[in-house]
């Protein structure tokens, strides 16, 4: 157990005091055999998808999610309630429990969010390896994204300078006797080309032209490069303007590494195979004719995995209290669907069995995480939820009242201090709105009241009664912050009853169904909008998404987290809003579209005064500042 302080220390000084346990000892409390793990030093181990295969007949345990009312910008402490709930149902409930979550991007964790493992006594351990570099996942993520970005301008250059005879003897260079062969992945081309010949001398002039030139059209290009830091300066830039480059230049820009396509990928694939094909299938452009230019035409998708064949295993890592978790992935949840991996949820649900639970965390409010979850996640994983647990916070409750505004790095007005039902009780339909849409799948819903220091009993108890009314089957407060899983006890008992409920899951919205009605579904189902209006960029993409065939695809809305509707002003449960779709853009290879409602940056920039000032090394070596 761990030894509770007060007042509570900063996260970092309770986690490096924490005593760990070595992750082999994790590891075979869930029956995990050293042939079935990796390990990344001495507290962290990857884990083999054999292991799928050798629990297959086994059955699978209770699987929660864990989202959110809409945030204040301080964000509510969803991580903390899922790592304090799971140190409750394991260290003092005495179930068989796993936490799955996302991995941090270095980004936030170095610009204004910092470390995001926990926090208080309720922390994935340890928590530097967490927020840093971990296993080089996301570095594999970086690299594989950039490959295929110089994979892209590399051809467009070779096209330009080069005829279709000079191409091909370089694609399929003939050997001393003059025969040629063709490379394994190039046979997914001539398939698409409908080309059934093997030996590349057969080729026609017409069959070689088709398969040697992508003619892929530079204004065509959404892929771009990543870099898992906040750059602003890279978010646009021109390459190409080398010397040797012949002045071919384009302009283009960077991403954060955690918004990559291949991160959403990894996420959402389900064994090595279907990741191979995902990634082969990503659409980088299209030709000048309009057709869909993939990663595999480019003749790169093999590259890409081998690249990935290490990332695809979850980490196992351990809470403060020594319950397993699973640390997998990391997709913006803005952009992306922002849900730790299918894998490590499956894997996860055998290891715990039939008695045990599983929490897996969304990103962001309900109204984005939760929904990808359902929509996106679920339809890939087949897997079919128990339980919904919806933090909320009383401070963010109050804001959606009309309290004034929250600032990051300022102080809180009185209002947020001091009791005040009316104002609360004002807030608490933004909590309802999300409890509805959570039943809206069917699916039976907890409230975990996350208290924080100036809370009062009469608020706290106001909040669960409006949310018993709202239909949630119990509203509990957690105090796991302060106490860990000792805070978390009741809300553990009240999730282990919502999993006994008998549920009803269905999707919102069918796949065969048009990319509009799509949408609008979300929009007024889930953010309860008007309507929906629609830019002429995004009228144009609408259709070509729909003749290439993607219009089948769910739906991943990429906006605001800050309100139910797109604009973040708009507090509480806005009504007489209509949705701006501004862009669309095809995920192909994760297997979605996302829309974009309003702007939506995919390179964060660093503040005046980031929080690298205060990350360093101490004089014994150890990590200071990094929370």
């Amino acid at each position: 157990m761990i030894e509770i302080k007060f007042p509570v220390p900063s996260d970092i000084e309770i986690a490096q005091a924490a005593v760990v346990s070595p992750i082999k000892e994790v590891a075979e409390a869930l029956d995990l055999s050293e042939d079935d793990i990796d390990y990344y030093g001495k507290y962290k181990a990857k884990v083999h998808l054999d292991v799928l295969k050798k629990l297959k007949d086994r059955p699978q345990g209770k699987y929660i999610d864990v989202t959110a009312i809409t945030p204040t910008p301080l964000g509510e402490g969803k991580t903390t309630t899922t790592v304090g709930l799971s140190q409750a149902l394991g260290a003092h409930l005495g179930k068989k429990v796993v936490t799955s979550i996302r991995q941090p991007s270095q980004g936030p964790t170095f610009g204004i969010k910092g470390g995001a493992a926990g926090g208080g006594y309720s922390q994935i351990v340890p928590m530097e390896d967490f927020n840093l570099h971990l296993t080089g996942d996301i570095h594999a993520i970086t690299a594989s994204n950039n490959l295929l970005a110089a994979a892209i301008d590399t051809r467009v250059f070779h096209e330009i300078g080069q005829n279709d005879e000079q191409l091909f003897n370089r694609l399929c260079p003939p050997a001393k006797d003059g025969s040629r062969k063709f490379s394994p992945i190039m046979f997914k081309r001539l398939k698409k080309l409908g080309i059934d010949k093997t030996d590349p001398n057969e080729l026609s002039a017409e069959e070689r032209s088709k398969f040697v030139r992508l003619d892929i059209d530079p204004d065509s290009i959404t892929w771009r490069r990543v870099v898992d830091i906040n750059d602003r300066m890279l978010r646009g830039i021109t390459i190409g303007q080398g010397p040797k480059e012949k002045g071919r230049t384009r302009e283009t820009g960077f991403d954060i590494a955690v918004a990559s396509e291949i991160m959403a990928i990894l996420a959402l694939t389900t064994d090595l195979q279907d990741m191979r094909e995902r990634l082969g299938n990503m659409v980088i452009g299209t030709s000048r004719a309009g057709e869909a230019v993939t990663a595999d035409d480019l003749g790169v998708g093999g590259a890409l995995t081998v690249l990935m064949k290490d990332a695809i295993m979850p980490n196992l890592m351990q809470t403060l209290e020594g319950t397993p978790a699973f640390v997998h992935a990391g997709p913006f949840a803005n952009i992306a669907h922002g849900n730790s991996s299918i894998i490590a949820d499956k894997i996860a649900l055998k290891l715990v069995g039939e008695d045990g639970y599983v929490l897996t965390e969304s990103g962001f409010g309900a109204d984005i995480g939760m929904e990808k979850f359902f929509n996106i996640k679920c339809r890939y994983s087949g897997l079919i939820p128990d339980a919904v647990v919806l933090v909320a916070t009383i401070r963010a409750l109050k804001m959606h009242g009309g309290g004034p505004a929250v600032k990051a790095g300022q102080p809180l007005d009185p209002a947020y201090t001091e009791e005040n039902l009316e104002l609360l009780e004002e807030g608490c339909g933004n909590m309802v709105a999300h409890i509805k849409n959570a039943l809206r799948f069917g699916i039976p819903v907890v409230v975990a009241v996350n208290r924080f220091t100036d809370d009062t009993d009469a608020e706290v108890e106001l909040v669960r009664k409006i949310a018993k009314e709202a239909g949630a089957e119990d509203a509990v407060m957690s105090n796991h912050w302060t106490e860990g899983g000792a805070g978390s006890v009741e809300l553990g008992k009240a999730v282990i009853d919502a999993c006994q409920k008998p549920g009803d899951f269905k999707f919102l919205y069918p796949l065969d169904i048009s990319i509009k009605e799509k949408i609008e579904t979300i929009a007024k189902e889930i953010y309860g909008a008007d309507g929906v209006e629609y830019s002429p960029e995004a009228e144009k993409q609408i259709e070509t998404y729909t003749r290439l065939g993607f219009d089948k695809l769910p739906m991943c809305m990429a906006k605001t987290h800050l309100s139910l509707s797109h604009d973040p002003k708009l507090k509480g449960v806005p009504t007489g809003f209509t949705v701006p779709i501004r862009e669309i853009r095809a995920s192909v290879g994760a297997g979605f579209l996302y829309p974009l409602v309003g702007q939506m940056s995919t390179m964060p920039g660093l503040p005046t005064r980031p929080v690298f000032y205060d990350v360093d090394i101490d004089e014994n070596g150890r990590v200071v500042g990094l929370f």
